[in-house]
């Protein structure tokens, strides 16, 4: 069988020379942030020592027009090969061979400084103290300037040097070689794989995913980005700040900060490349960002300028602060108020491109579509829709969406899909069996709590709703709201039930506020359930066994009973909520 990619050997001279040349295209951005310069700092030392410090994969691509260079001085000539793995290292080499700036974490522009201690022959990171030691030469970029002067740079060193402390004819021997060895590590060897023009980028996509560097298993979604950051730079920029404000509260400007989910730059590209071309596999991504035709394997220019155009004004709308709050609004209407009540963020991202199709490309009312958003992200998340194999459930969804030209048929296709899962034999037999595990983050769990949202519950004991006790913002030592093992673990593992599987079952969790559940300890619920009902006005207790659906006198069933029952009783409360979500 034919290889996929041939070996070139480089030394570091000529790598930069490519480079400045822009003959090897290297994105200024590969992942959220560059190395930090310590890591930097221990890649120079290797190299120092004569140490192997892996090789680089490239990518020859003839096809691909308009790919840019690393820097901010133009390049002459458009690149031939793309860097797949190895940007990092690339990038921290450039940056100091060459005394270029990098851009950051905040996209500022820095310098990485390198010091170099010739006597010790060590690189170190210059701090405060440490730019004042005359043992340090302060940056080694300056060695590899154009048109210095080595013999000059050392017999200056050794004369500041020797001025503050008198050096033996060893010691300048030594610096003299040490800066000797520095300046040769332009001719340090490296090898690149270098993948064949003739591959698509699905097999490029698929190397990269093998491949691990640097110790970081490297994904998908990082080859994507690497292909925005060569041809839409600003697009990547764009989602990455949005993301970034995610997580930030801001009192000053709108802002997509929320409670609910902090958003990665490849979710939110997901979800434009949904809303502009229905699809839901990352590989379209790859496709669509080299203008390819999805039904003939075609690749143009044309179709490329035409796909990124649809895609950016998709993005667009993806990224408006207005779109996301409105959306977010619609998952709290399902009762999903909380970020720890999510169990699935492709749930909620997936949903959001439905919102946005359905705002966007066929203007629902916003009341309307809010509703059906809320009832589509209850049922998707109960019934677990997006947790096996999502992209390909996805793909369905959005294929039945091609084609549809109103709101209204819109509207009726998720209708179907919703009423389709949410049958009697779901209600009645696969959600209480869904129930019946001990994961705490079980999504059947998750919609129990959403469901005591909707339908106004207030804590067990509690005079505060849920949603007051869980509002989102607090943060304590404690939390509001605990989950409480109405059969104590403590009781149960004294009673035979070793098993801790059975003895933390989702049906025997409640929420109680942390005092309570303190105060109640190992007690059985035969002990402490009179104290708390005492608290109870008249009529409160059948509300509150609703709520929290407890059956009558279950303080007095057999723990295994009880479990069964309760399940049944969760079942009802989670559907009793769904129809007030679906109407």
């Amino acid at each position: 069988m034919a290889t996929l990619f041939k070996e070139v050997n480089y030394n570091l001279a000529s790598l930069i020379q490519q480079i400045d040349l822009g003959l090897i295209g290297l994105p200024d951005i590969q992942r959220p942030f560059v190395w930090k310069d310590i890591k930097v700092r221990d890649l120079f030392d290797s190299m120092y020592k004569g140490y192997p410090v892996g090789y680089f994969l490239f990518w020859a691509n003839a096809n691909i027009e308009g790919t840019k260079g690393i820097g901010t001085v133009a390049k002459q000539k458009h690149p031939s090969l793309l860097i797949v793995d190895g940007q990092q290292r690339l990038t921290s080499l450039y940056a100091v061979i060459k005394g270029q700036e990098v851009i950051r974490e905040n996209y500022e522009k820095a310098k990485i400084i390198i010091a170099f201690n010739p006597l010790e022959e060590k690189f170190e990171i210059p701090d405060a103290a440490k730019k004042k030691d005359p043992r340090l030469f302060q940056n080694v970029s300056e060695i590899w300037v154009p048109d210095a002067d080595i013999h000059e740079i050392v017999e200056e060193f050794i004369e500041r040097l020797n001025s503050i402390k008198e050096l033996t004819k060893e010691e300048i021997k030594k610096i003299r070689k040490s800066f000797h060895n520095l300046e040769k590590l332009d001719n340090y060897p490296f090898s690149a794989l270098e993948l064949s023009s003739e591959i698509n980028e699905e097999q490029v996509a698929d190397v990269f995913v093998r491949i691990n560097s640097q110790g970081k298993k490297l994904n998908q979604a990082d080859f994507i980005l690497t292909l925005m950051s060569v041809f839409w730079e600003d697009g990547r920029k764009d989602l990455e700040e949005f993301c970034r404000l995610c997580r930030l509260p801001s009192k000053e400007s709108a802002s997509p900060f929320n409670y609910l989910i902090d958003p990665d730059p490849d979710q939110m590209l997901r979800v434009g490349v949904g809303l502009a071309f229905r699809r839901a596999r990352l590989q379209y991504v790859y496709s669509i960002l080299r203008g390819k035709d999805l039904d003939t394997g075609e690749f143009s220019t044309e179709r490329r300028t035409l796909q990124f155009g649809r895609l950016q004004e998709a993005q667009s709308k993806v990224l408006n602060v207005v779109n996301w709050h409105e959306f977010i609004k619609a998952i709290k209407q399902a009762g999903f108020a909380r970020k720890d009540y999510i169990s699935s963020s492709n749930n909620l991202l997936y949903s959001y491109i439905f919102f946005l199709i359905g705002k966007e490309d066929f203007k629902m009312d916003l009341y309307e579509l809010k509703n059906l958003i809320a009832k589509w992200f209850f049922m998707s998340s109960i019934t677990q829709r997006y947790t096996g194999s999502p992209e390909t459930v996805m793909e369905i969804d959005l294929a039945k969406l091609r084609g549809v030209e109103t709101g209204a048929a819109f509207k009726q296709i998720l209708e179907d899909i919703i009423e389709a899962q949410l049958t009697d034999d779901f209600w009645d037999i696969r959600l209480p069996l869904d129930l019946a595990t001990s994961s705490s983050t079980s999504p059947s769990l998750y919609g129990f709590y959403a469901a005591q949202y909707v339908l106004g519950a207030y804590g067990m004991f509690s005079k505060l709703k849920t949603s007051d006790l869980l509002q989102e913002g607090l943060r304590s030592k404690k939390s509001a709201l605990e989950r409480h093992h109405l059969f104590p673990k403590s009781w149960l593992e004294k009673n035979g039930f070793s098993d801790q599987t059975v003895r933390n079952q989702i049906a025997n969790y409640a929420l109680v506020e942390w005092s309570d559940n303190i105060n109640i300890s190992a007690k059985h619920p035969r002990e402490y359930l009179p104290y708390y009902l005492e608290r109870l006005k008249p009529g409160e207790k059948e509300q509150l066994y609703y709520w929290h659906a407890l059956p009558e006198d279950w303080q007095e069933m057999e723990y295994l009973e009880f479990l069964e029952e309760r399940r049944k009783l969760i079942s009802k409360v989670i559907r009793d909520a769904y129809f007030v979500v679906k109407n």
